[in-house]
C-alpha cells in the first residue's frame, strides 16, 4: 500500500519493564530504517506501558497498541491486522536484534520469491543447558530441506528470529488459539501448505531465556502440548508420504508410548533396544530389536525417542541399513 514501511515488526508485550526498552532499542538501530514497529500492549501492570508510550511519542515510527489482557495469540493477530509492510519480522519483548537482521532477511526474500519466511541463527542468551542444547539444534538446520524434514522433531526456527511474507496471512491465515503452542502450530500448518523456509546462517538474533518466558510458565507450551500437536500434523504426513506402508515407533517405553498416544490407530509395532522386550507386546502391538528390523521396502519408521543421543543413535543406525530419511523415516523427537 502507497506509503507503507517496507517491513512491520511485530512485538506482542506483557509487563517486560526490565527488558522492552533494550528490544526497542535494537529495533531503532537498524541500518535498514524503512521499517514500522507494530507493538500490542496485552494488558501490561508493571510500568511498561508508560514505556511504550514514550517510544511511541519519541519515534513515529513506533505504533502502539494497548488492549486489555486477552492473551498471546489474541494480541498477535490484532497486531498482524495492524501491520501495513509487504514483510513481517516478529520480535519479543526480551530479545534484542543484531543491526543487520532487518536488512539481512528482506535482502533474502527479495532475492529468493519462491521462499515464504526466512529465519536466521540465534545467540543463547541464558544458562539452562537443555534450552542450549535445543537452540544448537534449531542453529544446524540451514535450508528448508532440513527444517521441513526435522519439523516433527521441535518447531524448526525460533519465533522471534522469523521474518515473511505478509501475503501468507491471507493464504493460510495467522495464529490460532487453543491449548496448544501457537508458533509451532503455524509452522506446522504453512510447510504442510508447501510454504518455503529459510535461513541467514548468521546471528541476528539474541533469544533469551528468561524465568517469566511464557515457553516455561504456560500449559500451552508443555511437552504434551507439543506431542498432541505435531500427532495430529504427523498422521496427515504420514497418510499423504508413507501410505500403504507399516508404521513402527522406535521406543517401546511407555513414556515414549503414550506421547504417540494419538498415532494409535496407525502403529503396528515398536522397535526397541532393551533385550527384555524383545518379542513381547506392547499396546498388544509386537515389540522388535534395532537388530531386526521390518522389511525397509513396506515399513516406515518413526524414531520416538527423547532421551539424550537416541536422536543421533537411531539416525545412524537406519542410515547404514540404508534407510532415507523423510522417505523410510522420520526424526519426531
Amino acid at each position: 500500500m502507497p506509503g507503507s514501511p517496507a517491513i512491520s515488526v511485530l512485538m506482542p508485550v506483557r509487563d517486560a519493564r526490565e527488558t522492552v526498552e533494550a528490544a526497542i532499542e535494537s529495533v531503532r538501530g537498524q541500518t535498514l530504517a524503512d521499517w514500522e514497529l507494530v507493538i500490542v500492549d496485552d494488558g501490561s501492570q508493571d510500568g511498561t506501558t508508560a514505556l511504550l508510550e514514550h517510544a511511541a511519542h519519541a519515534d513515529t515510527r513506533v505504533v502502539l497498541i494497548k488492549q486489555e489482557p486477552k492473551g498471546i495469540v489474541e494480541a498477535l493477530n490484532r497486531g498482524l491486522g495492524a501491520c501495513r509492510g509487504e514483510f513481517i519480522a516478529r520480535m519479543d519483548a526480551d530479545d534484542s536484534m543484531d543491526v543487520r537482521r532487518l536488512e539481512a532477511q528482506r535482502a533474502f526474500l527479495a532475492a529468493n520469491r519462491d521462499f515464504g519466511l526466512v529465519s536466521c541463527r540465534v545467540k543463547f542468551g541464558g544458562t539452562e543447558s537443555g534450552y542450549a542444547a535445543h537452540v544448537d539444534w534449531i542453529n544446524a538446520l540451514t535450508n528448508h530441506e532440513d527444517m521441513s524434514l526435522r519439523r516433527f522433531v521441535e518447531a524448526p526456527v525460533a519465533h522471534p528470529s522469523v521474518m515473511f511474507r505478509r501475503e501468507l496471512i491471507t493464504k493460510h491465515s495467522g495464529y490460532r488459539d487453543g491449548g496448544f503452542p501457537e508458533d509451532y502450530e503455524l509452522w506446522l500448518r504453512w510447510l504442510e501448505a508447501g510454504v518455503r523456509f529459510g535461513k541467514v546462517d548468521v546471528e541476528l538474533l539474541t533469544w533469551n531465556d528468561l524465568p517469566q518466558r511464557l515457553s516455561r510458565t504456560d500449559g500451552r507450551y508443555s511437552v504434551e502440548a507439543f506431542y498432541e500437536m505435531k500427532s495430529l500434523y504427523l498422521e496427515r504426513w504420514l497418510a499423504a508420504h508413507a501410505a500403504g506402508r507399516e508404521v513402527w515407533l522406535w521406543g517401546a517405553g511407555r513414556v515414549t508410548r503414550r506421547r504417540f498416544d494419538a498415532l494409535a490407530e496407525v502403529i503396528t509395532g515398536f522397535i526397541d533396544v532393551d533385550e527384555t522386550k524383545r518379542g513381547q507386546h506392547r499396546d498388544g502391538r509386537v515389540v522388535r530389536m534395532a537388530d531386526d528390523l521390518p522389511v525397509r521396502e513396506t515399513s516406515f519408521i518413526l524414531a520416538g525417542v527423547a532421551a539424550r543421543g537416541a536422536r543421533e543413535a537411531i539416525y545412524e543406525h537406519l542410515t547404514q541399513r540404508g534407510w532415507v530419511e523423510g522417505h523410510d523415516f522420520l526424526l519426531v523427537a
